[in-house]
């Protein structure tokens, strides 16, 4: 499941990434990007801004939804692997000799 999301991960930061790349400046349009001296836009003066702003909120949801949800998988895989790595020791192993222990009954005097 941890690789799961971390590759639905990896995917939605790169596509994030490239349409934060894609979107425009405040002053400049796509024609100026391209060497063009005209300011018009690839896919219309306003359809672009609205494609581009929603998909980039979407994808950053999905980020931070995937970055919760790895961080919670995370805690849990460290959780886990702590629990097994600790040996189980049975009560019938435990080696403790009876005569180590120090009898009181003599040491009381009065």
């Amino acid at each position: 499941m941890y690789e799961i999301v971390l590759i639905f991960h990896v995917i939605i930061s790169a596509g994030l990434v490239g349409f934060v790349l894609m979107q425009q400046g405040k002053g400049g349009g796509m024609g100026t990007a391209f060497g063009s001296g005209t300011s018009d836009a690839l896919f219309g003066a306003t359809t672009s801004a609205n494609f581009l702003s929603r998909t980039t909120a979407v994808l950053a949801t999905l980020f931070f939804v995937t970055s919760l949800s790895l961080s919670y998988l995370a805690s849990h895989r460290a959780k886990q692997a702590r629990l097994e790595a600790m040996p189980i020791v049975p009560a019938e192993q435990t080696d403790i000799p009876e005569t180590d222990i120090p009898a009181l009954e003599n040491k009381i005097t009065e």
